[in-house]
C-alpha cells in the first residue's frame, strides 16, 4: 500500500510502498477514504514538542474509512462501517480518568500518528474501542477534519462553559478556527474573530462572527475598549504574543482557554490581572470519542458547516508548505 513516511525530523516526507497492515486482537483494518492534515502532523514530522515520535512512522489523526477487515474478539464493529479514527488511538480504559469520562487524559494513551502509524496512507489499523462511527449521509472528506479540528474546538467551548450571551473571541481562524466559531454560537455565544488575514476575517463574517478583528490593523488588546472585553478567548494560534493579547482582553471573570501549543512552550501570565480579576486559565486537550459522536450528530443535523480543500497524498509536502504559509482558508484533507 502508498503511505505518507517519516523518515527523519529533517527531511520531507516519502511517499512509498509499504506493508499491508493487519489487524491483531481488538483491532480492525480500515481503507482510508480521506485524512485531514492537521497542524500536529507538522510538529509530529519535524520532532517540533518535547516528546517526539519515533522515525520511521505514518502520521495522521483524521482518517476516515471503510471498516475492511476485523481482528479477533472484534464486536464494536462490522466490515463496511465508515469510522473516524482520532487522535486518541488508545488507553488503558481502566484508569480514573478513562472511567469517568476523561479518557484524554490517560498516562497509558497512544496516539493516532504519532505513537502509533495514522491515516495518511491508503489503510490504517486502529484499536476498535477507539474509533467512532461516522453517521450515514456525512461525506468522508467532511468527516475527515471534525475527527480533531471539529472535536477539539467543541471540547474548548465545553470546558470554557459559554452560556447564552457570552462574548467568545477566537484567536485563528482556519481549519479550527472556523469550526470553534460555529461551535459557540450554537452554544449561545456572541462571537469575535481575530486574525491576520482579511480573507479568513470575511469567512469568519459569513458565517455568523458578530465581529471581526484584523490584529495587525487593531491590537486585540483594545478589545476591551471597543466591546468591553470578553468572557471567552479561545486561542487557536500557536504564538506567545496570541496567548498574552488573548489574556488582555478578557473582562473581569473572563476564561482564557489554551488549545494551541506554541512551540517555545510558554508565555507571560500577568498575576496581579489573573487574581485580580478573577481570570480563569483553562487547558484543553482534544475531545473523547462521546464528544466526536457529539460533533458527528450536530453535523448530520446540518448545524456546521465544514470548509475543506481535498489533495492527492501524493501532494503531503507541498500541502504541509502551503499550511506553513498560511495559503489555506481552511482545512486540506488528503485523498490516497
Amino acid at each position: 500500500m502508498r503511505a505518507a513516511v517519516v523518515t527523519g525530523f529533517d527531511k520531507p516526507l516519502v511517499v512509498k510502498d509499504v506493508p499491508l497492515p493487519e489487524p491483531g486482537p481488538g483491532q480492525i483494518r480500515v481503507r482510508i477514504e480521506a485524512s485531514g492534515l492537521c497542524h500536529t502532523d507538522i510538529h509530529a514530522a519535524r520532532g517540533d514538542w518535547p516528546v517526539k515520535p519515533t522515525p520511521p512512522f505514518i502520521p495522521g489523526h483524521e482518517g476516515v474509512g471503510i471498516v475492511e477487515k476485523l481482528g479477533a474478539g472484534v464486536t464494536e464493529h462490522s466490515v463496511g462501517d465508515r469510522v473516524a479514527i482520532p487522535w486518541l488511538g488508545h488507553a488503558c480504559g481502566t484508569c480514573e480518568y478513562c472511567v469517568t469520562g476523561w479518557e484524554t487524559l490517560c498516562q497509558e494513551q497512544l496516539n493516532t500518528g504519532y505513537a502509533i502509524d495514522g491515516g495518511h496512507a491508503e489503510y490504517t489499523v486502529a484499536d476498535a474501542r477507539y474509533v467512532v462511527r461516522v453517521p450515514d449521509g456525512i461525506d468522508a472528506a467532511e468527516a475527515a477534519p471534525l475527527t480533531c479540528a471539529g472535536v477539539t474546538t467543541y471540547k474548548a467551548i465545553k470546558v470554557a462553559g459559554v452560556t447564552p450571551g457570552d462574548r467568545v473571541a477566537v484567536f485563528g481562524i482556519g481549519g479550527l478556527g472556523h469550526l470553534a466559531l460555529q461551535y459557540a454560537q450554537i452554544f449561545g455565544g456572541e462571537t469575535v474573530a481575530i486574525d491576520v488575514t482579511e480573507e479568513k476575517l470575511a469567512l469568519a463574517k459569513q458565517l455568523g462572527a458578530a465581529r471581526v478583528v484584523n490584529a495587525i490593523a487593531v491590537d486585540a488588546m483594545s478589545l476591551t475598549d471597543q466591546v468591553g472585553g470578553v468572557d471567552v478567548a479561545i486561542v487557536l494560534a500557536a504564538d506567545r504574543r496570541v496567548l498574552e493579547q488573548a489574556h488582555a482582553c478578557l473582562r473581569p471573570g473572563g476564561r482564557l482557554v489554551l488549545v494551541s501549543l506554541p512551540k517555545d512552550n510558554g508565555m507571560t501570565l500577568p498575576i496581579f490581572q489573573t487574581v485580580l480579576k478573577g481570570i480563569r486559565v483553562i487547558g484543553s486537550i482534544v475531545g473523547t470519542r462521546a464528544d466526536l459522536a457529539e460533533v458527528f450528530r450536530l453535523h448530520a443535523a446540518g448545524r456546521t458547516k465544514v470548509l475543506y480543500e481535498t489533495r492527492p497524498l501524493d501532494e503531503i509536502n507541498k500541502s504541509i508548505d502551503d499550511v506553513l504559509a498560511s495559503r489555506v482558508p481552511a482545512r486540506l484533507v488528503l485523498i490516497p
